[in-house]
């Protein structure tokens, strides 16, 4: 790979990332976005968030592990379940965490 190549690159994607991500503020009022976009897009980071978290805890050494024995997944539905019951952040991150380092000494 030559510098040419490398540099290239580099500037077309920082090119590419610059047009997609600024195109709605410098359009500003001139396009307008249905409501109904509007609404669903202000889940999109917690659905990244959430498949980011997902894959994590479902793979373990780049293999699916949907087993009993894969700690994090256990301790994944668990911090699910503990923030659905609760709908505190402390709790989950707390419960999750706690739940995991249970499941790591037991085995």
């Amino acid at each position: 790979m030559n510098d040419v190549y490398l540099w290239s690159a580099i500037l077309l994607v920082t090119l590419a990332t610059l047009v997609t991500r600024s195109s709605l503020h410098l359009l500003g009022e001139r396009l307008r976005l249905p409501a109904s976009v509007e609404s669903a897009l202000r889940f999109a980071p917690a659905c990244a968030l959430a498949a980011i978290a997902a894959s994590d805890l479902a793979y373990t050494q780049n293999v699916l592990d949907l087993s009993l024995d894969n700690a994090r997944l256990i301790a994944g539905l668990g911090a699910v379940a503990i923030q659905l019951g609760t709908r505190s952040m402390a709790a989950t991150i707390g419960g999750g965490m706690a739940i995991y380092w249970l499941l790591r000494w037991l085995a």
